[in-house]
């Protein structure tokens, strides 16, 4: 190594310290504000805000760029949410900011996330992008709630509206892998497609009266000895057995791509695929078997919605989710874990979302929106800076 890249790596190293340190400072400078300490002076958070911004400043011209903008935008955000609490009263502060609720909500509006993020990870590491997340998941939460109404049982419904989102992945590799279609185009076109189907057959199985409302649903899942416990027993002690699920496929994930040969082949396809098809790898197969399995899991996604968060299905009931876990992929830089973060950031904003009524109704409307503008600065500042899979959206020609 020479001695300028010798030079280089402390700096580095420490700027990403640094990085992690003013993100930090950035949450505490929120939460000092928020109960239960609820400071009502902005001084201590306003310090705190600022001196993680000036270390994200200082941290983007060293280089480390995403962490630096990341911690920007916590600083900028954790000041005017800062500001804004201590110009609250404390009654309204306290009926709002009640963590172990917010922690299960999240939790609740971050699983179909997960596992269509999930999905599209797996997708694009074998080199195929997949807009058709939304539609897939979709296509999982009708048919999901459909199966379940005529074979009255949550299992079959979970498993027939992964069967819909497959069959829709199915079109997706065929148009993408083997006909070579622009990748983005046939996504959009499946998501129309899955908008027609779905409201197609729910209006004329269902009518006016819409679902049944003693559709099976997906049970929820109590911990002995935790769900009594103050708060874990709030957040996580009764929580859906679907959401242990889609964090358990974080870990399987994670292990599959990085720790076992069948990984490192979905990997290779996705970076490299003349090479991996030159060492006896299957490009097409595998990237038919990755962009399968990426629609089983965002109808699993979808069928959450219908058969365990609300059960009951409307049209278009999956409202932009899919795009939401598509940029939580990219916000991830296409790890597990990474999306796991992103999902989580976006459910808790849905979460908050959804508890602002309590305190001013114009504002939770605003809040509302939340999530999406969430994605536009992960699309708009991440992007450019996380580094995707080498030959993602390139068809393979065979040789």
């Amino acid at each position: 190594m020479s001695a300028l890249a010798e030079a280089a790596v402390p700096s580095r190293v420490g700027a990403r310290e640094i990085a992690w340190a003013a993100l930090v400072l950035g949450v505490l400078a929120a939460f000092i504000a928020l109960p239960p300490i609820m400071l009502r002076t902005p001084v201590p958070s306003l310090v705190l805000a600022v001196t993680a911004v000036v270390a994200g400043v200082y941290v983007v011209r060293e280089g480390e760029k995403r962490l630096g903008w990341i911690a920007i935008v916590v600083g900028v955000l954790a000041g005017v949410g800062a500001v804004a609490a201590t110009q609250t009263n404390e009654s309204s502060l306290d009926s709002v900011f009640v963590w172990s609720a917010l922690f299960a909500a999240m939790l609740r509006f971050a699983t179909p996330l997960v596992f269509a993020a999930l999905g599209g990870l797996l997708c694009e590491r074998s080199g195929v992008i997949n807009i058709g997340l939304e539609g897939m998941m979709l296509m999982g939460a009708f048919f999901g709630i459909f199966g379940a109404d005529l074979t009255g049982s949550w299992l079959l419904g979970c498993v027939i509206g992964m069967a819909s989102g497959g069959a829709l992945a199915l079109l997706h590799a065929v148009l993408s892998v083997s006909f070579r279609a622009d990748q983005v185009v046939s996504g959009f076109g499946l998501n129309f497609l899955a908008l027609g189907i779905t409201g197609y057959v729910f209006v004329a199985h269902y009518g006016a009266e819409g679902t049944p409302g003693d559709v099976p649903r997906v049970p929820n899942l109590s911990l002995p000895g935790i769900e009594d416990v103050s708060f874990f027993g709030e957040a996580i002690g009764n929580a859906n057995l679907l959401t242990w699920v889609a964090l358990l496929l974080v870990v399987l994930t994670s292990v599959f791509l990085f720790r076992t040969p069948r990984g490192l082949r979905l990997r290779s396809v996705g970076e490299k695929p003349r090479a991996a098809e030159t060492v006896g790898v299957s490009v097409i197969r595998t990237r038919y078997v990755a962009v399968i399995v990426s629609g089983f899991l965002a109808a699993l996604g979808g069928a959450y919605l219908s058969i365990a968060l609300l059960g009951s299905f409307t049209e278009n009931m999956t409202a932009g989710r899919g795009y939401i876990a598509l940029a939580a992929v990219i916000f991830g830089a296409w790890r597990p874990f990474g999306a796991l973060i992103a999902a989580l950031l976006f459910g808790f904003s849905s979460a908050l979302a959804q508890r602002l009524p309590e305190f001013s109704e114009s504002t939770a409307v605003l809040f509302q929106a939340l999530p999406y503008v969430l994605t536009l600065i992960v699309v708009a500042g991440v992007v450019a800076r996380s580094r995707p899979p080498a030959s993602i959206g390139i068809p393979y020609v065979k040789e």
